[in-house]
């Protein structure tokens, strides 16, 4: 029998009003790549936050190598061989790709003082090891969430782990990097290293994990080796539904049937230009349409949103509404024509996180919801229930911190504030990336409810199937341009992969 190098016996945790985890019983062996899969809420977090010391479990034990720990905070479990990848980057955007690689192990000099030049070297060869080759001397912030995110793993890894912790480690990666990001995991899984794979990505799963222990509501729904499992029964003990249903519903919750209204566009880009990001990209989404943008990761996909939201200033081009044009690089002015952005990093760019579900809500609207410049919080009540009982946001009450939800319901949260400012428009990046298979059906079938209200929705997803049973036509870009546009039935995986592959052997 394998060695166990890591074990969560009866594990129990408890908050006020909630039993997150419920006699847990997880196993980690030796060289092993285990994924940990389940709904937002599931207790996937929280287990993770037990193993790796920032929560003291009610009941259970937890036992390393056979040894029963007691973790009293996060660095005590780093230093007994257990690092921490997580979905959101947490390193010093600051300070350069060197020094947050090697952060608190900087090389130094006889007299204790850091040696650049060593930091420099070991950063470029560490780094050479998973596909990146750049100035390691650059600010963080200056790379894109693909390198930061590679910067994170090989930090991670680098500090002798014995147990690496991947939250949505490919959340942020384009094919190239997550091919790497899987060679890396081989190279562990060889060594001895174990690894917890936390992912949404059902492909990913079954292309690199070896064994998955599912939970729902707290609770260990499934525990065993992944190839005994087919996709959809993975997906219905995740959802505690029958996979009957699962298969006669599809993989995802999109009926595909749009009304879409003929005549002029709701919302049109025309040539829009930003050097070197955007080049001459035209796009148009008339009511009651779903237009997906696809393409790889650093295409252009997210600048063309920002850029129709007034967030990115453009060097040319225009973008009308309704068949008026807005002012470029406002987005006051492109919320008051009824276009709302969605953005793909919902933690650094949509959510207050110090701010409540009800203040989340209710931020853009709050200028059509005041008089004479006093805004009626009886109005912003009625507002705020109202779209928490439609989009269906699970929070203990509208005073909840948002950054106490799950990321599904934080997600629903960015839409209701959208919906909140009465969008014609909704620019929606990723707008499933990181949530869980229950979250990731309500918010599809939400768009496509929206659609048939009549909103016009551009959907940008790096997930090929739901481009293809979301959007009516897709725009597919490379390079910061167009590359081709899919309608209708040409409107297929395979479709978008090679508009893409053919437009990259005409680039040369």
């Amino acid at each position: 029998m394998a060695t166990a190098v890591l074990e969560a016996r009866g594990i129990s945790k408890g908050f006020p009003g909630v039993l997150a985890l419920d006699d847990v019983s997880f196993r980690l062996d030796a060289g092993q790549v285990h994924a940990l899969v389940g709904e937002n809420g599931a207790g996937k977090s929280t287990l993770i936050k037990v193993i790796t010391g920032v929560y003291r479990p009610d009941r259970g034990t937890l036992l390393l190598r056979d040894e029963p720990v007691t973790f009293d905070h996060p660095l005590a479990a780093q230093r007994a061989g257990i690092s921490t990848i997580y979905q959101e980057v947490n390193l010093v955007p600051q300070m350069s790709l060197a020094h947050n690689l090697l952060l608190g192990r900087e090389p130094r000099s006889r007299l204790g003082v850091i040696d650049t030049t060593q930091l420099y070297a070991e950063a470029e060869r560490v780094m050479t090891r998973y596909g990146i080759r750049t100035d390691v001397r650059r600010p963080l912030r200056s790379f894109g969430m693909g390198t930061q995110q590679m910067v994170a793993l090989a930090r991670a890894v680098s500090i002798e782990a014995r147990v690496v912790i991947m939250d949505e480690p490919t959340s942020a990666l384009e094919p190239r990097e997550v091919d790497t990001l899987f060679g890396v995991i081989a190279d562990l899984r060889s060594e001895g290293i174990s690894v917890i794979y936390v992912s949404h990505r059902l492909d990913e799963l079954y292309r690199i994990c070896d064994r998955v222990t599912v939970l729902r509501d707290g609770r260990v729904a499934h525990d065993g080796p992944l190839d005994e499992l087919a996709r959809v029964e993975l997906v219905a003990r995740m959802l505690g539904r029958d996979p009957a249903e699962i298969r006669r519903d599809g993989a995802t919750r999109f009926t595909g049937e749009h009304t879409t209204t003929a005549g002029e566009p709701l919302v049109e880009a025309r040539s829009v230009s930003r050097r070197p990001v955007l080049r001459d990209v035209s796009v148009q989404v008339r009511p009651g349409e779903v237009v997906g943008l696809g393409g790889l990761l650093g295409a252009g996909r997210s600048e063309t949103a920002k850029a129709i939201a007034g967030a990115l200033p453009v060097d040319a081009g225009t973008v009308t509404v309704a068949g008026q044009q807005v002012r470029r690089g406002s987005p006051a002015a492109a919320i008051r024509a009824g276009v709302s952005l969605v953005p793909e990093d919902r933690k650094a760019e949509g959510i207050v996180p110090t701010l409540s579900v009800r203040d989340n809500i209710a931020l853009a609207a709050l200028p059509q919801l005041s008089r004479s410049g006093v805004v009626s919080d009886a109005r912003i009540d009625r507002i705020v229930d109202s779209f928490m009982r439609r989009l269906r946001i699970k929070a203990a009450s509208p005073y909840q911190k948002v950054s106490e939800l799950s990321g599904g319901n934080q997600q629903k949260v960015l839409l209701a504030r959208s919906l909140a400012t009465g969008a014609k428009v909704l620019l929606l990046d990723e707008p499933t990336r990181g949530i869980d298979v229950g979250a990731k059906a309500e918010v599809q079938a939400l768009i496509d409810e929206l659609a048939a209200e009549g909103l016009g929705v551009l959907l940008i997803s790096s997930d090929l199937e739901e481009l293809v049973e979301g959007a009516d036509r897709v725009v597919v870009l490379r390079d910061g341009a167009v590359a081709g546009e899919l309608s209708g039935d040409q409107v297929t995986e395979e479709a978008i992969m090679a508009t893409i592959a053919a437009t990259g052997e005409t680039d040369g």
